[in-house]
């Protein structure tokens, strides 16, 4: 609806696309339908319109396409292929992602010592009842 239409003036919009339609007349009203009715009649003739699909927004951000076409790609030694992506994108080349050491085990389970937890992340279940007995978490150190 535009705000400048007579009908649609001094409308309250809730929402985003919700009106408050009490204070209308019934001719009002009507006029409204058929302008509705109207719109989407048009709407559902363009065949376009009707089924174009909204881009969403992450899509909408994505770098644009390269200008090298694919002979010219071929073409290029492979080190200024790389280069050019990279500058074009604006991004670093991903990293090498290397094995992290197993975490060190600051705290041992009594009952059963091949139970240990790092500290990190989530308490295990016997950490939770050691304190619920109200018993200090140095107690466990491994």
């Amino acid at each position: 609806m535009n705000p400048g239409n007579p009908l649609t003036a001094g409308v309250r919009y809730h929402r985003g696309n919700t009106m408050d339609l009490s204070s209308y007349t019934l001719p009002d009203l009507r006029e409204l339908l058929t302008k509705i009715e109207a719109e989407i009649d048009q709407r559902t003739a363009t065949p376009q319109r009707a089924t174009r699909k909204k881009t969403p927004k992450q899509a909408q951000k994505l770098p644009a396409p390269h200008d090298v076409m694919p002979d010219e790609a071929l073409a290029a030694p492979t080190s200024q292929v790389a280069s050019t992506t990279t500058e074009a994108e604006g991004s670093a080349p991903p990293a090498v992602r290397k094995d992290k050491p197993p975490a060190v085990i600051k705290y041992r389970n009594p009952a059963k010592p091949e139970q240990g937890w790092s500290g990190h992340g989530r308490r295990p279940q016997w950490v939770l009842d050691w304190l619920a007995q109200g018993k200090p978490i140095e107690d466990l150190a491994a």
